[in-house]
């Protein structure tokens, strides 16, 4: 798919071809939903925490004697049914509210976010943004002059990029992403997305799986097998089968001694 690029000052540079297994990903709207909920149940972090019967101050003496009295039945003050005592099976603080997501879904509704990106046309491809003088003003001045005035801006900064960092960090409703750390959640709720132009290469390779991170372990054995050599391989045979025949000839001189005290005997 060919999208146009911009320069620095909103001027079109030309049309570059977008990756469709990136911008022109297939999904559905509950694998975004799915993805988003468990992008935001990970993030969470227990914090609340209520006081049970045994850690609110106070006596722990017997309130009034256990018969005789015509009242219920009951032991110190700080008995949940009280108030101000404890509170039963309230919150402790070491909830865990982590959930697993495959991969391969993870990456499938980050692909459907950015198509939706762009299918919204809240996508714009920048030609020379990451060579801007790290300044704040200029980057407010660019951001204008390519996203228009809108109130949340979202950049993939390129990997080793640190003028667009320091330069954008202070405007007001812009969010920086790492091209190596993107999610369904960020690209949706990041207003209009500028992406720089030497950052497509590294998302392609990052999530279109032709990377070594991408391929996991298994790539990682294919090229330790590609690296070996086939010398190396040749010695390794030599020396199974010099061990092999030590192992043999071993066994025979031991044989022919358990013989020889048999015969003696």
């Amino acid at each position: 798919m060919q999208v146009k690029v911009v320069n620095t000052k909103g001027e079109p540079v030309g049309k570059i071809n977008l990756p469709e297994e990136m911008f022109v990903a297939t999904g559905n709207l509950k694998l975004l939903s799915l993805a988003i909920r468990i992008y935001l149940s990970n993030k969470r972090r227990a914090q609340a925490r209520a006081k049970t019967r045994g850690e609110v101050r106070g006596s722990g003496r017997k309130i009034w004697r256990q018969k005789g009295t015509g009242r219920a039945r009951h032991g110190d003050a700080q008995a949940p049914i009280f108030v101000g005592g404890g509170v039963a099976h309230g919150p402790t603080g070491k909830e865990n509210y982590k959930m697993e997501f495959p991969k391969s879904l993870r990456r499938k509704a980050l692909l459907f976010a950015l198509s939706q990106k762009l299918e919204k046309k809240e996508l714009v491809v920048v030609d020379g943004l990451e060579e801007v003088e790290p300044k704040t003003s200029k980057i407010k001045k660019i951001l204008k002059k390519v996203a228009g005035d809108v109130n949340r801006i979202s950049i993939i900064v390129p990997e080793g990029n640190h003028s667009i960092i320091r330069g954008a960090r202070n405007v007001k409703g812009m969010h920086l992403l790492s091209v190596k750390s993107l999610n369904a959640y960020d690209i949706l709720t990041g207003g209009m997305m500028v992406v720089p132009k030497s950052a497509l290469p590294s998302m392609e390779e990052i999530y279109t799986g032709t990377t070594e991170k991408s391929g996991g372990k298994q790539s990682r054995k294919k090229q330790e097998i590609q690296a070996f050599k086939p010398e190396r391989i040749e010695k390794a045979v030599r020396r199974t089968k010099q061990g092999k025949n030590t192992r043999n000839t071993k066994k025979r001189e031991t044989g022919q001694k358990r013989q020889g005290r048999k015969t003696r005997s």
